[in-house]
This record gives structure tokens, sequence and C-alpha cells, in this order.
């Protein structure tokens, strides 16, 4: 079977306006998702092309031939060395205020046309429909093995976190990558998000709170509302400020009938400008944490904190204390390929200021007075879920050499991961037991905990959000995360 496209493919374009650039790729991804659409449609319908069907994602180019100096407070949005440096695109519709600061940024930086025009990547049929689609729904068998040999289908050759991780390199490269992440691998997360979370990738917002119970799940959501239904003064004043929906997941119909949540559900706290505020329930376990990391930073959020419990280690601790994480020690293993335990995953100054200022407004405590409700220090995350059991002379021994205050499961996880992928981050725990000091979380103790400090410590996640958005992206965005030799988007 011979291989064309199925409609005349538009060209390529030079761009020295970015919002004309912007609507360009629109144009591009749409006619050829429609392509893909119109030929499966057909195919549902019984009819077979005479040749294969094939679209493909927008691309974006620039060709530096000499090293300009660009203002490099700014940690993105410049390229760092003469080349030719592209990527692919998708999603205009989800993407749009990213790609238009980023096609800004590199006209402001390098005042060299911006190339706009198709690449050579195929639009896999699976990635052309979005919210759920199942495209191999209700097809014969016959008519499934067809699909493959008519459409583009997932190629994992292509979706690979190589650039992300720094091993991506190539001294005879045509093209340097322009972005983390190429088209391919932001589809495949997009479709895992809603798979995931239970719902679709264009209600998540720009601030992400991690947590590991659902009881933080359901203060979000009353929180949430009485915000959309009691605004702030300020927000009164600057209506783009208010907060305007609280989106839920989508329940999942099990084959017995019964309606369940997805297995990470998602809420979204959402604003008209996108920044609003995506609580996950991400469960137990580093794995999750990982995984649902790995799928949220495609979206390219502002900035990711984790808010869940921890087990107190000092003697001094009380039960509710507060942790604000300023070093991790990796016990759990699920990065350890990817980034390796010899790299530091630093405490991030602006959001390590946010905060503890949120823990301070508040609390009510200030100054020498806020370490009565609150320690700085390393946490310990573990994958073992049994870790009391592991022997305690050799747990003393691990917790003293790393200056240990706290052990979770999910942090260094969610810190690693915001490290990698240059996701600002941080995380604030609550100490809900002692088992080296004989306070064992037990059923009805853990139950009179979680009614009593929730709340707070929800409410010190949603402030120290505010005070995230208030510093500017332009702060907030440091050069601390970005490599040796740096993507130019964000």
């Amino acid at each position: 079977m011979s291989s064309s496209s199925p409609f005349m493919p538009l060209p390529s374009r030079l761009f020295t306006d970015a919002i004309e650039a912007l609507a360009y790729v629109t144009e591009l991804y749409a006619s050829n998702i429609a392509a893909i659409r119109d030929a499966f449609a057909n195919f549902v319908e019984g009819q077979t092309p005479l040749t294969k069907v094939e679209a493909f994602y927008p691309c974006l180019s620039m060709k530096t031939t000499q090293l300009t100096l660009p203002d490099t407070r700014l940690s993105y949005g410049f390229v760092t060395e003469p080349h030719r440096h592209t990527t692919t695109l998708t999603r205009p519709d989800i993407f749009a205020s990213y790609y238009l600061e980023q096609f800004q940024q590199l006209l402001k930086n390098h005042n060299v046309p911006l190339e706009i025009g198709l690449s050579a990547t195929p639009i896999p049929i699976h990635f052309a429909f979005q919210n759920g689609a199942h495209v191999e729904g209700g097809l014969s068998p016959e008519r499934l093995t067809l699909l493959r040999e008519i459409f583009d289908v997932p190629d994992l050759s292509v979706i690979d976190d190589s650039i992300a991780n720094g091993t991506w390199f190539s001294e005879k490269a045509e093209a340097m990558p322009l972005a983390l992440f190429t088209a391919p691998r932001v589809d495949y997360s997009l479709q895992r998000l809603r798979h995931y979370t239970g719902t679709d990738a264009e209600h998540f917002q720009s601030f992400v709170i991690y947590t590991n119970y659902q009881f933080y799940v359901d203060e979000f959501v009353r929180q949430g509302k009485e915000m959309i239904e009691n605004p702030l003064p300020d927000q009164i004043e600057h209506p783009t400020r208010r907060y305007t929906e609280m989106m839920q997941p989508t329940l999942l119909t099990a084959p017995s009938g019964r309606q369940t949540l997805p297995q990470m559900p998602a809420y979204h706290l959402k604003r008209a400008d996108g920044r609003g505020i995506t609580m996950i329930n991400i469960g137990v376990g580093p794995s999750n944490a990982r995984t649902i990391s790995d799928h949220v930073a495609v979206l390219r959020p502002n900035a990711w904190i984790m808010l869940g419990h921890c087990a107190g280690l000092r003697r001094s601790q009380k039960l509710g204390d507060y942790v604000l994480a300023h070093a991790y020690v990796r016990d759990d293993h699920v990065l350890d390929r990817e980034l390796p335990l010899w790299v530091p995953i630093p405490a991030l100054a602006e959001v390590q200021r946010a905060i503890e200022s949120a823990v301070a407004h508040v609390t009510g405590h200030a100054g020498y007075d806020l370490k009565s409700v609150m320690r700085t220090g390393t946490i310990v995350s573990t994958d073992n879920r049994n870790w009391e059991i592991a022997g305690y002379t050799k747990l003393v021994e691990q917790f003293c050499q790393s200056r240990a205050i706290a052990l979770d499961m999910e942090s260094s996880a969610i810190a690693a991961n915001g490290y990698r992928y240059r996701v600002p981050y941080g995380t604030l725990l609550c100490v809900s037991d002692r088992p080296m000091h004989g306070e064992i979380k037990l059923p009805g103790m853990a139950t009179d905990f979680y009614q009593k400090q929730v709340n707070q410590h929800l409410a010190i996640g949603l402030k120290a959000i505010d005070l995230l958005r208030e510093i500017g992206f332009e702060t907030l965005h440091s050069r601390k995360l970005r490599s040796f030799s740096e993507v130019a988007f964000r």
C-alpha cells in the first residue's frame, strides 16, 4: 500500500509576529486532524482507502547563525548556541497561551523569523480523537488489522523523555530541540491524564496540589465552592482574578454497573485565565506520584506542591505539626534510572518562602514563634509501606545520618519530577503519627486528627498558591531548574 497525505498540505511560512504564527499552527493542526477524522469516519462506514492515510503535526523551526545575548534574567525563551532548532506542536486549543509566550520570547531574543510548517512526524489515529474516544470500539477483528495498515498508530520510539532527562545529545543532529516534549509525547500524556484523573486536559489549571488523602479533596471542594460564591473584594474589582467553576471528575462505570471514581481523581478550581488550582488525589505510594506527575508535566504548570501526612521522627514534634521539606532522601527508587541518586533535588527559595509565609498567615504564628508549629528539614520518602518493621537499629542509623525529621512515601517523587521537568515544586507535610516514639496511627486517633487538621493544612496550601501567583512567573521560573544545555521553551 502506498503512502500519501489525504489532502494538499499547506506550505511552510516565515513569521515575525507571534500571534500570526500561532494562528497558522492552529490552522495546520485543524486541517490535519480533520483529514484523519474524515478518513476514519469513512473507514468505519466500510470504505477502504487505496493509500495509507497520513497527516502530520505542525512544526516550529528557527535557525540562528550567531549567538545573540538575550536577557538571561528570564530562565527560558532563548537558545544557547547557533543552530537550527525545532519542535513539533499539538493541541493549540489547550496550549495557545503557552505557545504564544514562547513564540514572543524567541522573536524578542533572537530577532529571526519563526518557520511554521508540517513536520515529518505523523499524527497517530488515537491522538486525533480527544475526550476518551475509543477508536477500536465496534470494529471487527478484520477491520482492526486493517486499521493499523491504513492509519498511523502511536510509536513508542518517538515518545520518550530523553530531552527532559538530559540524555538527548547528537553532534551531527540536523536540528536541536526547542521543547522538552515532542508532540506525540504530549498527546500520549493528555490521553493518560483523562484515564487516570477522570477529567479532560483542558480543565487542568496552572497550579497543582497533590495529596494522598480524600479528606483534603473533600475540603478543597467545600472551600472552592465557597470561594466561588463569596469572592474576595479584590476579585470583585478585578474579575479575571475570580474563581469561576469547581470541575469534578467524571465517574467511571464498572462492569457491575456501579459508578466509581477514577484511580487518581482530579478536581479543578478554575479561573478564566487558567491560573486556578488543580488538586489530584494520588493515593498512596511513590509509583502513583511518579506516574501522574509524568503526565501533568506536559501541561507546563507554573508550580506544584505536595500536601500530605507524614510520620514525625523527632521527639520534639507533636501531632499536627507541619514539616516544610528542604531536602529529600529518595529511598523510593521510582526515578533512580531517569534521575540518579547523585543528582541533588534543591529546595526552591521562591516556593519555600511562599509556603512559610502561608503557614504564618493561616496559623497566626510568626518569626521565632513559627517554630512551635513548623519545622524545616529533610524528608525521607520510602517505597515500603511497612517501613516501621524494617528494623529499629537500621532506621535510627538512617535517620541520624540524613538528619531526617519526617518520613512519607510520595514527596520525593513529586519533588524529583518537578526538578526533572523544570516545574517549581515544594512540600508541606503534617505530622499524623510518630511510630519511633510510640504514637502509632490508629483508626480513632486518625479520624480525630483529620477532622481537626485538614481544614487548616489545605488553607495553607491555597494561600501558598496565591503567594506564588503574586510573585510573578519571571521570578517563579528561576534558572536553578535549567540545565547546562537547555531548550528554549519553558
